[in-house]
């Protein structure tokens, strides 16, 4: 127990080793006074010697055991020293024989002192008695100082037989003192064992507790910006669709309005699945799926999605690729794809959210570490050193920059988590008034090879169709969540059927033909694992179309879905990208016998 104690100093609590010692030193200026009231009897005793003139070598050891332990008492005051425990076991240990060979000076002394001899013989057994006391507090000076204090006056006592009633005498009371010692010894160390554990307890409970204020202050942020932002955009979708229903006699909206009411939706949509993603991470439950892949495609197809809104604010938006990350075989970034597309989509948004004039510029290489390297500096306002350290805090929003903006102020922060999470690392450095510029590193393999993801988005309007047309089965309970899973899908050109629960979906899977099934987690009658597992226990070709279980954001209802076979999960709510790569991993999947991979 008291190995164990010591070795939780390193929590915040002091070991028993070093409680010891602190007793130690809380004594050695009371030792310091009962030496010095006992000096005059010694003086006297000593007055009386033939050979007094040895007193003159007694009184030098004296000087140099005091000079010592005031420097010693001084010394230990240091707070380097104090956390040094082999430092200050040392100085203890050292003071301690400098009083035992003082003592042994006296009993040589009373040696020769003739008729005086036995009194001042019993005051260096008292002495002796003395340093064993004061030594109690440490199990290692009681025996070594205590055993070096007790051997000089025993040694001379023993030596004539004269004295041997006195040596017996001696030898009991410093016996009696010794055993006295590792009483008192072995219960301080009991209460050095508790309160160092207790010192632990009040460490780990001190802790919890800000760990606890941490989690209160993340769930009031929380909810003070969803309700903002809940607010806001429901307000104004709400707006639009009165006017939409002619309500209060307003004609129909505009094409703006509208947008703005789908931009809205979008943005609320968006800072709700980064508070989730937040959450999740803060809670440590949140995965990533890592294995190679383009990162330079990935980061092109994101330029590309961007330039009209760069476009619409008169930005210039730039990607500059390292020659060495162009050639065919020029290996894989290793990490979780759709991790990476929303960290570097939040780079980018944000770039030209805040860049009022000017450019934002995407830069992809290699480090000298041999990771891959993407960069996207703007020439936004900038921030200071201060404001660079807060971005990066949760729900944090720096006033000066983001006033009229939406925003849960996650975004940084999360991307840093996910960075992290993957292997990488999310940093960034900016200048006041003249940009800013944030840098994702990521693992790279050379030797790796991409996986290819496939393209299952229909082709633009009016052209030949170069996708795959399925037939899905959708399995929702619940109305509004079918029909934006069904329009999605519609979208991207399949065909869908729509069961109401679980049961149906089985019943509609033995009697029709899909290419793909899409099933909710959580519904009546049957809920979506236990569909999924009696879909895959069917003996007829059904069995192995793919399937994508479709959560609702629990990490459980993922791995239940996983292990009654899905091939892939979608999270909701859904979008049309999200889907798309669902139902590509999906189908990869079967066609491959790849594991599945999580979806959000």
């Amino acid at each position: 127990m008291l190995v164990e104690t010591q070795k939780s100093h390193a929590r915040g609590g002091l070991s028993a080793n070093q409680q010891a010692l602190d007793t130690q030193a809380a004594l050695l200026p009371y030792a310091l006074a009962v030496f010095t009231i006992t000096l005059p009897a010694y003086v006297w005793a000593g007055s009386h010697a033939p050979n007094a003139a040895w007193m003159t070598a007694t009184f030098a050891i004296f000087a140099v055991a005091w000079g010592y332990f005031y420097a010693t008492v001084s010394w230990l005051k240091r707070p380097e020293i104090r956390a040094n425990e082999t430092r200050r076991g040392q100085a203890h240990m050292v003071g301690g024989l400098i009083w035992a060979s003082a003592v042994a000076q006296i009993a040589a002394f009373a040696e020769g002192a003739g008729p005086t001899r036995e009194p001042l013989m019993m005051i260096a057994v008292g002495g002796a008695v003395l340093i064993i006391f004061f030594a109690s507090p440490w199990l290692p000076s009681l025996l070594l100082v205590g055993g070096a204090a007790a051997a000089g006056p025993l040694f001379f006592l023993f030596r004539r037989p004269e004295s041997a009633s006195t040596a017996n005498l001696a030898w009991g009371a410093i016996a009696l003192a010794l055993a006295l010692g590792l009483i008192v010894n072995r219960i301080l160390r009991r209460q050095f064992t508790l309160a160092a554990e207790r010192e632990v307890l009040i460490a780990d409970r001190a802790g919890q507790m800000e760990e606890a204020r941490r989690l209160a202050q993340s769930k009031s942020d929380l909810v003070a910006t969803l309700s903002h932002e809940i607010r806001n955009g429901l307000t104004g979708v709400a707006h639009v669709l009165t006017a939409a229903v002619g309500a209060n006699g307003r004609s129909a909206p505009s094409r703006e309005q509208l947008s703005a009411a789908l931009d809205a939706a979008n943005d609320l949509i968006a800072v709700l699945n980064t508070t989730l993603d937040s959450e999740t991470a803060e809670a440590g439950r949140l995965e990533v799926d890592t294995h190679p892949f383009d990162a330079v495609a990935l980061m092109r197809d994101l330029v590309l999605l961007n330039r009209p809104n760069a476009a619409m604010k008169g930005l210039e938006l730039t990607l500059h690729v390292a020659p060495e990350l162009t050639a065919q075989d020029a290996g894989a970034t290793i990490a979780d794809t759709h991790r990476v597309r929303q960290i570097l989509a939040n780079l980018l948004g944000n770039a030209l959210k805040f860049t009022v004039r000017g450019r934002v510029e995407a830069r992809i290489e290699l480090s000298a570490s041999g990771r891959l390297a993407v960069e996207v500096a703007d020439t936004g306002p900038g921030l200071t050193a201060e404001e660079l350290d807060s971005a990066f805090e949760p729900f944090s929003r720096i006033a000066r920059t983001s006033a009229g903006t939406s925003g849960a102020g996650l975004g940084l922060s999360l991307s840093r988590q996910l960075a992290r999470l993957m292997g990488g690392e999310l940093s960034a450095h900016s200048a006041l008034g003249v940009g800013s510029c944030f840098r994702l590193e990521l693992p790279y393999d050379q030797a790796a090879t991409p996986e290819r993801e496939l393209d299952l988005v229909p082709a633009s309007s009016g052209g030949a169709e170069t996708h795959t047309r399925l037939r899905v089965l959708i399995a929702e309970d619940d109305g509004l969540n079918a029909a934006m899973l069904r329009a999605v899908v519609e979208q991207l050109g399949h065909q869908v059927v729509h069961a109401v629960d679980g049961r149906r979906a089985l019943e509609l899977a033995k009697v029709c033909e899909f290419d793909l099934l899409m099933i909710d987690g959580r519904m009546p009658n049957m809920d979506g694992p236990a569909c999924i597992a009696a879909i895959r226990a069917l003996d007829v070709d059904i069995a192995r179309v793919p399937i994508v279980g479709v959560i609702g954001g629990d990490a459980a209802e993922a791995k239940e879905c996983v292990d009654a076979g899905a091939d892939t999960v979608l999270r909701k709510p859904v979008s049309v990208a999200a889907v798309a790569r669902a139902v590509a991993d999906a189908i990869a999947a079967e066609r491959s016998e790849l594991p599945a991979r999580s979806v959000a």
